[in-house]
């Protein structure tokens, strides 16, 4: 799992150095790196990513509760770059986050620098992805003090080791900026606590920085929430909506910062990864103990799952989905489901006190902030990789017949 993941990320990472970065205008040192016709090609990318008309601030009905959604469309490329034309975007930490919002926000035209410890895999990476040392490209302390608008994209115990350092840069005037509420609503833990005088916000994007940077080229933009933790300017909100245009959202809907980050704890831990990874191996595993094949037991469990159906959950919902089945399998469905709804509300009631209450929090500081980090997550992601489950699985993906044998 471990060799698939880097590979995956360098894959994505050439991919994105291969794509025309500059959407609008940008700063020479900026551009140096990339052909004419990249240029030209990406500001056409720009044109089609910005929707005509301004629909702006929309008040939706969700299932009975109105919420409202804040579009892109009421921010296009000249509004955005004159709000931000007095700020540089200090973004601190070059992890997939900071990759994908960092490389948006610098296609839109806004003034973006990049700070991450000099000489380091991060620092290696940017220069990869066009930063320029010395120009877009500092070490950490300085990138702050030239920023306005401190993105704090550092891992979560990255942020509580370096907070000692980095919270006396963080001066009155300054705007500081997160994408997960962890560091601030778990402080006792973490002594994250921000200064009095700053705007502190978030925009918390509904996805991995390799899918900000995707959906962002592709013309769409990604989800996103935003909250604001304090607001010294009066103008945070109107900000955080701002930056959530900036790097890359389509849309953008309000929330806490503790909302965002007990339902990203949950969630992700739940049937993002946590829950699907045990219920996958759990089916997986009867069906090789009742005799089926290694194939037939990761067709059944994962292929048809990721393959067909949940395209279909995620294009048209579940109702559809169970509309599309045969009468058989829909029969089955809806006769399981509420059992196994009975059987996992516990474990997810469990789940979520486990993150109210930081219990989640303190292991997740814990293991992170370990010297051995590394090698022991290495080791975790082994055993996954090594279980038969995925294992089968790499000879099914590879018989798809859009399979390209570097794409593991």
């Amino acid at each position: 799992m471990a060799s698939l993941a880097r590979s995956a990320s360098q894959a994505v990472r050439a991919a994105s150095r291969r794509a025309p970065h500059v959407l609008a205008t940008v700063k020479p040192a900026q551009t140096a790196s990339f052909s004419v016709l990249a240029r030209a090609s990406a500001v056409k990318a720009a044109q089609r990513s910005t929707p005509q008309g301004t629909r702006g601030v929309k008040t939706l009905d969700f299932a009975g509760t109105k919420e409202v959604v804040y579009e892109r469309s009421d921010w296009p490329l000249a509004k955005l770059q004159d709000y931000f034309k007095n700020d540089t975007l200090a973004l601190i930490g070059y992890g997939s986050q900071g990759h994908g919002q960092g490389l948006n926000a610098r296609d839109n035209g806004l003034n973006v620098i990049v700070g991450v410890r000099k000489g380091g895999e991060s620092w290696k990476q940017a220069i990869e992805d066009g930063w320029v040392p010395g120009e877009t490209l500092f070490p950490i302390e300085e990138a702050i003090q030239k920023g306005t608008i401190i993105m704090n994209l550092l891992s979560d115990a990255a942020q509580s080791q370096t907070w000692p350092t980095i919270a006396p840069l963080i001066t009155k005037g300054k705007t500081l900026y997160f994408s997960h509420g962890f560091s601030v609503v778990f402080k006792d833990d973490t002594h994250v606590v921000p200064p009095s005088d700053v705007d502190v916000i978030l925009v918390a994007p509904k996805g991995s920085g390799r899918t900000v940077r995707t959906l962002f080229k592709e013309g769409r933009g990604i989800n996103s929430s935003i909250a604001v933790w304090q607001d010294v300017s009066g103008k945070a909100k109107e900000k955080a909506i701002a930056l959530g245009v900036a790097v890359g959202s389509g849309y953008l809907y309000e929330t806490t910062f503790e909302k965002e980050v007990y339902s990203d704890l949950y969630g992700e831990r739940g049937v993002l990864m946590g829950g699907i990874q045990g219920l996958f191996l759990a089916q997986y595993q009867v069906l090789r103990k009742n005799g089926h094949s290694p194939s037939e037991a990761f067709n059944e469990t994962v292929e048809e799952a990721t393959q067909s159906l949940y395209p279909l959950i995620g294009e048209k919902g579940m109702d559809y989905m169970f509309n599309a089945c045969s009468t058989t399998a829909r029969r089955g469905a809806l006769d399981w489901a509420p059992i196994f709804e009975k059987a996992n509300v516990p474990i997810f009631e469990q789940l979520y006190e486990s993150v109210r209450n930081g219990t989640e929090t303190r292991k997740s500081l814990e293991f992170n902030g370990r010297s051995t980090y590394r090698e022991d997550l290495n080791k975790e992601l082994e055993v996954i990789n090594n279980q038969e489950i995925w294992r089968a699985g790499k000879v099914v993906r590879s018989l798809r017949p859009d399979y390209k044998p570097d794409s593991e």
